[in-house]
């Protein structure tokens, strides 16, 4: 990885979808350089533990299956309930009182799973946005098509910091070297609360000839709206004169050299998707960007400080200023240390 960043900042991060872990299925993750167990319980709820067995070790991720009590250890039959406590001995009466696995706090929204991380152990701050109730009234009031199947990418075997994402909020002439659009968008408004980012860009020459002309936000055609919750959840709705597509753009942590994106679509259902095919081609349109981001991403390297042009250093400082609140304090400091 690139960079001095710390690869294990605070947040909800997205290491599934919803849909691919069925009632009893367990499945394997790795995140954080934790190797973790994922399964979907019998009353429907999906948890994620640490893989292992705190009895003598074994993979709960391999050979593990979801019983009554929650997840049963395929070497010796030891049942971990959805605290992480044993909960059931097959050859002895008593349960290990001890001994605990790691229950992980868990979401699940916008056809997704969401895992809280936090490197001291700390509670969830915040919540998840809703992609398609948080990003404004234009998006609220429309039916979406769910993303699932078609509307789902998932790149992997990455060297992409989660920031290194998140810069984009703040980067609008890429847009003209990256994406090949004509002119640079430009923000229309920009702000940090809390744990979000929240900014809204115009694109075209109507909007580069009069940014000022619509303060309140009312006028959305060829706007684009960004919402980033921490570092590891972002969503953009672009409204165009085909419809309204919501991306969900998550960026995860695998250890500290690798990590992985999870991309998520939405199109609003329009009269022209009764045409066979239509939808499908809304989406792939919305899928061909993110490709060409991630070619620039992977071979990044972050820059502190960077050397910014006039017009897009407030931009970026304020970004980074943000993202300073989701990094361990003993990461942050080793990292400020280390600036030039």
């Amino acid at each position: 990885m690139r960079t001095q960043l710390s690869m294990k900042p605070t947040g909800w991060f997205q290491v599934a979808w919803s849909a691919d872990i069925g009632i009893g299925d367990v499945v394997p993750l790795r995140y954080f350089g934790e190797d973790l167990v994922a399964y979907r319980g019998l009353d429907g709820a999906l948890r994620i533990h640490d893989a292992y067995c705190q009895h003598l070790g074994a993979n709960l991720a391999y050979g593990g299956c979801v019983v009554e009590g929650g997840i049963q250890c395929p070497f010796h039959g030891w049942v971990w309930g959805p605290d992480g406590n044993n909960t059931h001995i097959p050859y002895q009466e008593r349960t290990n009182k001890a001994r605990h696995v790691r229950a992980w706090t868990v979401v699940e929204r916008n056809e997704c799973v969401y895992l809280w991380h936090d490197a001291a152990g700390g509670k969830p701050t915040w919540d998840v946005p809703d992609a398609l109730a948080d990003m404004g009234e234009h998006v609220s009031e429309r039916d979406f098509h769910p993303a699932f199947p078609v509307g789902r990418e998932h790149f992997t075997d990455l060297q992409v910091h989660p920031q290194v994402v998140a810069e984009n909020a703040v980067d609008p002439h890429h847009f003209r070297f990256v994406h090949r659009t004509p002119i640079s968008p430009v923000v229309l408004a920009e702000r940090a609360d809390g744990a979000t980012w929240y900014a809204r860009v115009g694109f075209g020459r109507r909007w580069a000839a009069d940014p000022g002309r619509d303060p309140e936000g009312r006028d959305t055609l060829n706007t684009l709206v960004i919402l980033w919750s921490g570092l590891g959840v972002s969503f953009n709705a672009e409204q165009l004169k085909e419809g309204i597509r919501v991306i969900a753009i998550c960026t995860t942590p695998v250890d500290d050299d690798q990590s992985e994106i999870f991309a998520t679509y939405w199109a609003d259902r329009v009269e022209a998707d009764a045409v066979p095919g239509n939808y499908e081609q809304r989406i792939a349109q919305a899928k061909a960007a993110l490709p060409d981001d991630i070619k620039i991403w992977n071979h990044q390297k972050f820059l502190e400080p960077p050397g910014l042009a006039t017009s897009e250093a407030a931009g970026f400082r304020k970004l980074r200023r943000w993202a300073q609140q989701f990094y361990p304090a003993a990461a942050l400091a080793g990292h400020l240390e280390g600036e030039p």
